[in-house]
């Protein structure tokens, strides 16, 4: 089995482009406690900044491949996530 890695740079290199570099990242994942239309609008607004980021596919696909389980990443929050990667699960049932 041959493995064919990807040097570190070239992996993280589509982060350089997005819209929400050098932005606070609270807008982008809860603060503890945070619930309901606090949490609704935080989203949005995060949404809102990656629905017009050049980069928002790989961003997404980035956060499913590496599992990351807080905050949203290329306009998908993590309920947006776990709904996505359990569909296969349940397709396999």
């Amino acid at each position: 089995m041959t493995t064919r890695l990807t040097p570190l740079l070239r992996a993280w290199e589509w982060q350089t482009e997005a819209a929400c570099r050098g932005m606070d990242s609270s807008v982008f994942f809860s603060p503890p406690g945070e619930r309901g239309k606090a949490r609704r609008r935080r989203e949005h607004r995060a949404q809102e900044i990656c629905r017009r980021c050049p980069v928002r596919v790989p961003c997404g696909s980035f956060a499913v491949a590496s599992d990351q389980r807080y905050g949203v990443w290329g306009g998908h929050t993590e309920a947006d996530r776990r709904t996505t990667t359990a569909a296969p699960a349940a397709d396999r049932v």
